[in-house]
Formats: C-alpha cells, sequence, structure tokens
C-alpha cells in the first residue's frame, strides 16, 4: 500500500501561509511580479468530479505524492502520481501553450532559457497572486546550477501562455495543476520534484540529437530519467563534481561543487538502469548507422508550443483572439514561435513573431 501522510490543521495552515508568504515576497521581478491581491481564491479551487473520477479509476488518493515531467521539444507537462502500489504512474499529460528559448539548459540571467534539470518544489515555491494566474517556482537554481556558475531566478510554471523563461500553460491547465500540488501538500508531501528534459529520452531522440552542444549534458539528464522509467520511484538526487548522480548511497555527505564520495547505488536499481541503458545504447547506435539524420540547428525562433495549440491559433488565422480549446484559453496576446530559418523536426508555424505585450516585467 502507498504511503499515507496524516494531516492535522496545523499543517493545512503552515501550506497556506507558505504559499503567501512566498508571494509577497516576489518583488524582484521575473514571471509573477505584480500580482493580484491575496484571497483571490484561484489557488483553492477544487478538484473537478472528472479529476477525482479518474485519480478514483487509477487507484490513487486525492491527497498522495505527485511528480512532474517535462519535454521541451513534445511541449508537453506529465502529472505522475503515487498509486496505492506505492509507485508513480501518470494521471495526466497536459500541451505546453508556450515554452521560451532553445533546447538546451538555463545559462545565465536573461538568455530567455526555460531550465532543464532536476528541481526540488516545496510549499514556499507556490505562488498563489501570480500576474500569471497561478505559479509554481521551477526552484531554479538549484545545487547543480550553482556550482556551474549558473543565474537566473523566477523561472516558473504558470498560466496565461506566455513564457520569458518559463512554462507557461492555459489558466484551465495550471488551476487543474496547481490543485493537484496542493492536495500533495495537504496529504503531507513536504516536496515534489520536477524534472525537465529537452524531449523524451528515447533511442531515436537521443540520435536525432547527437550533434548537439548539450549531448554530454543531456546523457547525464537522462541516467536520472532511466532511474525513474526502471523503478516508477522518485529518484534521489545528490550533486557532487559539478554532475547529478542518482540514487546514490554514501555515509558521507554529497558536496556540489567538490570531489564526490564513495557511494554505491543499490543493485536492484542499478541493474535495471544498467540493463535499460544498454537497450537504449545499441538502438541508438542502430538508428546512426541506419542514416537518422542529426538535428539541424536552427536560428530565429524562440522556443515551442504544442501542436494543439498550433493548430488552433493557425485555423484562426494567427494570434489577435482569444481562442477557447479543449485544453484551455489561448490568450489573444499569445506570442507563437516564428518559423526557423533552417527547418527542424519541431512543429513551427509560419507566423511573424509579434513584438511582446508589454504587459508584465520578465526578462529571465
Amino acid at each position: 500500500m502507498g504511503v499515507r501522510y496524516p494531516l492535522t490543521p496545523c499543517s493545512r495552515s503552515l501550506v497556506l501561509a507558505s504559499a503567501t508568504m512566498v508571494a509577497a515576497a516576489m518583488a524582484l521581478g521575473g514571471c509573477t511580479l505584480n500580482g493580484p491581491p491575496a484571497g483571490n481564491g484561484r489557488d483553492m479551487q477544487p478538484l473537478s468530479e472528472r479529476m477525482l473520477a479518474e485519480l478514483a479509476a487509477k487507484d490513487m488518493e486525492k491527497e498522495s505524492p505527485i511528480l512532474v515531467r517535462i519535454f521541451k521539444e513534445e511541449a508537453e507537462l506529465e502529472v505522475w502520481k503515487q498509486d496505492k502500489s506505492g509507485r508513480f504512474a501518470i494521471l495526466r499529460s497536459y500541451p505546453i501553450c508556450r515554452w521560451s528559448g532553445q533546447l538546451g539548459p538555463k545559462i545565465k540571467q536573461g538568455d530567455r532559457q526555460a531550465p532543464e534539470g532536476f528541481y526540488t518544489i516545496t510549499p514556499d515555491l507556490m505562488n498563489p497572486n501570480s500576474n500569471y494566474y497561478l505559479a509554481i517556482n521551477t526552484g531554479f537554481p538549484n545545487a547543480y546550477d550553482r556550482a556551474n556558475g549558473r543565474t537566473g531566478a523566477l523561472l516558473m510554471i504558470h498560466g496565461d501562455c506566455s513564457s520569458s523563461g518559463c512554462y507557461a500553460m492555459t489558466d484551465e491547465q495550471i488551476a487543474e495543476i496547481y490543485a493537484l500540488a496542493r492536495e500533495s501538500f495537504f496529504g503531507g508531501q513536504k516536496s515534489f520534484q520536477l524534472q525537465a528534459f529537452p524531449f523524451r529520452m528515447t533511442p531515436l531522440n537521443m540520435a536525432r540529437h547527437r550533434n548537439s552542444q548539450h549531448v554530454e549534458f543531456w546523457k547525464m539528464l537522462k541516467q536520472g530519467y532511466d532511474h525513474f522509467e526502471v523503478t516508477h520511484l522518485e529518484p534521489q538526487v545528490d550533486v557532487c563534481e559539478k554532475r547529478y548522480l542518482f540514487n546514490a548511497l554514501s555515509l558521507t555527505k554529497f558536496s556540489p561543487a567538490e570531489r564526490c564520495p564513495t557511494y554505491m547505488v543499490p543493485e536492484y536499481i542499478a541493474a535495471g538502469v544498467r540493463d535499460k541503458q544498454r537497450r537504449d545504447d545499441i538502438q541508438t547506435a542502430e538508428l546512426i548507422s541506419r542514416g537518422t539524420p542529426p538535428v539541424q540547428a536552427t536560428t530565429g525562433i524562440d522556443g515551442g508550443m504544442n501542436s494543439t495549440f498550433l493548430t488552433a491559433v493557425k485555423s484562426h488565422g494567427g494570434p489577435g483572439a482569444t481562442i477557447r480549446t479543449a485544453s484551455g484559453t489561448i490568450p489573444a496576446h499569445v506570442n507563437p514561435p516564428a518559423e526557423p530559418t533552417q527547418a527542424a523536426t519541431g512543429s513551427f508555424l509560419n507566423f511573424p513573431k509579434p513584438v511582446p505585450a508589454p504587459r508584465y516585467a520578465d526578462a529571465n
């Protein structure tokens, strides 16, 4: 059976108080500046009857732990939830309305890159008063980012379909994602893991992106991806020698920038990961030998948008009107990615890139 976490009136109050305090503290710029006044109620919207029925059908408790995965190239956000077996299972996949930058990690403040890596989301990173409807701070920079000198702040998952270094959803989507996170905290989960990837770490995608300048970084991220794929348990994440380690056990504390101590990975995990990586490496090599072309570098684009939303915008002749879709409302000020100068494998529409509306301060 999965672990149940008792909730006391005090702990529920602490979750709400933490969210309120972080919202008040975010007056430094970024994706959530100058939000609406406290008490707007958006953060306390209940889960829908449809979602409650879906949870019951998948043998999941409303307040059981969650885990979130993001894939840039596919423009998808997944919410995984612990079922009664104690393992995580996919609950729902959400099309991402907008992300900015290119494939690859965030390096410095102002580069418009949405982060990639493994992040820990605590209640104080939940912002109920975001000017982008609701927001969840990714926690960038984490220990790995700081050890590697990467800078930036207030990188969010939020609503409003507008991004400058963030992952932007529709308002309807972020309301549901926020509520799922809130209920997991109410259930006693102290933090949940966010795994942000450039793409699904499949043999085909590793073959396609083999010439990227970020390939070694992505191979490291794939190790964590594989740990989760094998176990369907949240991997323990540590950093030493300026690199990620997953499910590493040591008698000595890990220090992000210093030499890794002696450690071991439990054999039942290590064996499964080795087998998966061996199969993936063979498939990747075969795909390359059969002539799978590498992705070509592109210029003139800024991020991506899920094909669900791109198609909707195209069918309306481009941005400029509010568009309602089954996945949520696309606001009239949406800024779709421009057509790439050189064709890439992602799906982009041939829209001139509008000048971003000066609605919010967001320079990450």
